[in-house]
């Protein structure tokens, strides 16, 4: 399993919250999705999968649930995101 934390940016309320979350549980492999909402600011988005995403798959996804973008990423040492193939 891989967890990685992204810090998004767009995101005001609840309904915001559901949207990326569900775009992102649409990808390949996540199994949880946790955001802690920073209304206005940077929230962070917590997304656990089987394999590390790709931060472009991560943004897609973003882009798919609305206006909402991806300001950073903190991954575990030693792990990288998968490369698109």
């Amino acid at each position: 399993m891989a967890t990685a934390t992204y810090q998004v940016t767009g995101m005001t309320c609840e309904h915001c919250v559901h949207a990326v979350s569900e775009e992102l549980k649409n990808l390949r492999g996540v199994t949880s999705v946790t955001v802690a909402l920073v209304p206005g600011g940077e929230s962070g988005v917590t997304v656990t999968s089987e394999v590390p995403l790709a931060e472009q798959a991560v943004a897609a996804a973003l882009d798919e649930a609305g206006d909402y973008r991806l300001a950073a990423a903190e991954h575990p040492a030693g792990r990288l995101p998968l490369a698109p193939g």
